[in-house]
């Protein structure tokens, strides 16, 4: 991948005034730090996808704006990066259509929101203003019923480990199982299962494809709808740095070291890094992004952590591309992505295919990053539509 200045005065205005105004739609939850969060039930003893915790909710896509839904705040068993038991959280949202058959169920991986816990997906959904409420009622309004995972350490104890792609493909497959085990969702075990996410969720959406085979095999997996995917985090990161998406690197080296200590990131922050990292923690992507733009990594440490053989070792572990997802997959990705290389879905695309996958590649031709999963998403439900309904996929590799 060819690493170059990019002088886009114009592309950068765009982009950050769109990371702002998605921001912004988190309301107070992005104008003040976060909350610390609540305690999550215990999940000792129970198994990856069991609920250890119930609650009623509420979708609405807009503050003020009823849906035909209902919605639980649920709390469950997952697993880290590591394989130790954990507890995320999520939410469950299912129409009141009518409908008394089976209905098919996604889910749901939202791009990033932020570090803070009042960034959390299952904060927002009940008031409004989470990021990708308007996307989410695509599917809704499809019939389907959603669950939308929190990730680790967002919304529950602990802090978010962000990029950290094993922790939050487990995340994915094991909300769509505590959705399956919820008995007010009336979803059937043998339930048909579409993955759906963009950007970080398209890290996390494409984790869950390569993982469902190993360590959910029993969900009955349809298809992946993926898109803006970090495949490669040393690649996005040589990319970013010292650009208007400067400030994902370090959201990303917080999460990395949230999962593994013994990175021990504080030891290479120089004390404006501290500072930009700590602050990190604590707001949600609007505040995250702007504060950290156009930094590079030497303006925020005393040595480069991604210089050090344990600091790539574990950016490597979050490297996808390895393995062959069991079920077809639509993975897109915007030409003029400006904060995902192009270059980098294209090697995803290739290493599965290389590998026997079924993925049908499209290419978003007008467009950056943001705007790739607006402009996309009825195509990525369309393409699950197809799954749902028996219709053969067609691949290109």
């Amino acid at each position: 991948m060819r690493i170059a200045h990019r002088r886009r005065p114009r592309h950068c205005r765009i982009v950050l005034a769109a990371v702002a105004a998605l921001g912004l739609a988190l309301g107070a939850g992005v104008s003040g730090a976060a909350a610390d969060a609540p305690e999550a039930p215990e999940a000792e003893g129970a198994a990856p996808g069991d609920l250890v915790g119930v609650a009623p909710s509420a979708f609405h896509p807009l503050p003020g704006q009823p849906t035909a839904t209902k919605a639980w705040k649920i709390h469950y068993r997952s697993t880290t990066a590591e394989g130790a038991p954990n507890t995320v959280s999520g939410t469950v949202i299912v129409p009141q259509d009518g409908r008394t058959g089976p209905r098919p169920l996604v889910t749901y991986a939202v791009g990033t929101v932020g570090m803070g816990d009042s960034c959390a997906p299952g904060n927002n959904l009940p008031h409004g203003t989470a990021t990708e409420a308007n996307l989410i009622q695509q599917l809704t309004l499809r019939g389907w019923a959603v669950v939308v995972t929190d990730y680790e350490g967002l919304g529950t104890p602990g802090v978010h480990t962000y990029t950290v792609g094993p922790s939050a493909g487990h995340a994915v497959l094991d909300a769509a199982r505590a959705a399956l085990r919820l008995p007010e969702a009336g979803l059937a075990p043998d339930t048909p299962v579409g993955i759906m996410g963009y950007s970080q969720g398209g890290q996390a959406s494409s984790w869950a494809a390569e993982l469902q085979g190993s360590y959910a095999p029993e969900l009955n997996v349809k298809g992946t709808a993926t898109g803006g995917v970090p495949a490669d985090l040393m690649k996005v990161a040589a990319f970013n740095n010292g650009s208007y998406g400067s400030g994902l690197i370090f959201m990303a080296a917080a999460g990395q070291d949230a999962a593994f200590p013994e990175l021990q990131l504080d030891s290479y922050l120089n004390p404006a890094g501290r500072a930009l990292v700590a602050g990190m923690k604590e707001n949600c992507v609007a505040i995250d992004a702007i504060a950290g733009s156009f930094k590079r990594i030497s303006d925020l440490t005393t040595r480069n952590p991604l210089d050090q053989p344990d600091w790539q070792a574990r950016l490597d572990r979050s490297r996808l591309g390895r393995t062959a997802p069991a079920a077809p997959v639509y993975q897109y990705h915007a030409l003029g992505d400006e904060l995902i290389p192009y270059a980098v879905g294209r090697q995803l695309r290739a290493d599965w295919c290389a590998r026997g996958a079924d993925v049908e590649w499209d290419t978003v031709w007008v467009g950056e990053h943001v705007s790739g999963v607006i402009t996309h998403s009825p195509a990525a439900a369309a393409w699950l539509a197809d799954r749902f309904a028996g219709r053969p996929a067609h691949g290109n590799c």
